[in-house]
Parts: C-alpha cells; structure tokens; sequence
C-alpha cells in the first residue's frame, strides 16, 4: 500500500490527506454541536467526496491540458465550468428533497479550499511518513548573450 501512495501524484495524495483531516475535524466538532449526528455525518461526507472527486478531475484535467499546447486554456475553462455545474445541480437536488443540509454539504466542499491552504503541512507529513526530503534549490546560472562581454566588477 505504501508503494501505492508514492505512485500517487504527491499534490493529490497531500490534498486528499488534507481534506481528510479537515473533514475528520468538521465530523468532531459538528458532533458536539448539532442536534442530528447522523444527517449531519451524511451531509458533511457527502461534501467531502465531492471534494475528493473535484481533486481527481482538476488533476486529470492539468494533465491533459499540459499536452494539448495552445487549446490548453479552452480545456480547462469548460473543464472547470463543468465541474462548478455538477456541484451546484448536487447542491440544487439537495436543496429541493430537503432531505441533507445544503450549507452542511457545501462546507464538506469548501474543505478543497481549506486543504490547500494546509498543503505545506501535509506535504511535511508525507515527507516524513515516505523517509524523504525536498531538493535544496540552487540558483540557475547566468547566461550572458553571445558575444556580450561580462560587466566588470563594481
């Protein structure tokens, strides 16, 4: 399984552990304060899935577009348009069977938002968990035009 997760991309892998962990934390704190555990457990989770699938599209999206050169930017245009109608036709058939909390559900989506924000944290996590460490950067050299004497010394 170990293998698995460090075949992942690792940006997805850290968003998917963020989201995760923020939607764990939301499930606590929600536990103490609502009334309907259980309505609110199905709304929330509900909001956190789709928040995983939006992940797994924004990343296959990127990766196609990077290949596509100059139609790049029409792809991901109508890619985020169709992944913002599919949130709000779920939000709408929510809203209209009344049966989940639509804020709840939308909470459990907006923890994309949060999980990115958190990010560097569980990019640390996961360098830890997988042994590893980031590359020192190291300046690019100069490159001074052809023929161009270099500027002396002040």
């Amino acid at each position: 399984m170990i293998n698995r997760l460090k075949e992942m991309n690792r940006a997805v892998l850290e968003l998917d552990l963020g989201i995760l962990f923020c939607g764990l934390v939301c499930q606590l704190v929600g536990m103490w304060l609502v009334s309907r555990k259980g309505l609110y457990t199905a709304a929330l989770w509900l909001g956190i899935v789709l928040a995983l699938i939006a992940v797994q599209h924004m990343y296959r999206t990127l990766d196609r577009a990077l290949d596509l050169g100059d139609g790049a930017a029409k792809v991901m245009v109508a890619n985020n348009m169709l992944r913002y109608a599919a949130l709000i036709i779920i939000l709408g058939i929510v809203m209209v069977t009344d049966v989940l909390n639509p804020l709840i559900v939308f909470l459990g989506c907006m923890m994309l938002k949060v999980a990115a924000y958190l990010q560097p944290f569980t990019h640390k996590l996961c360098n830890m968990f997988f042994h590893e460490t980031d590359p020192v950067p190291e300046p690019m050299p100069e490159e001074e035009p052809e023929g161009a004497e270099p500027e002396p010394l002040k």
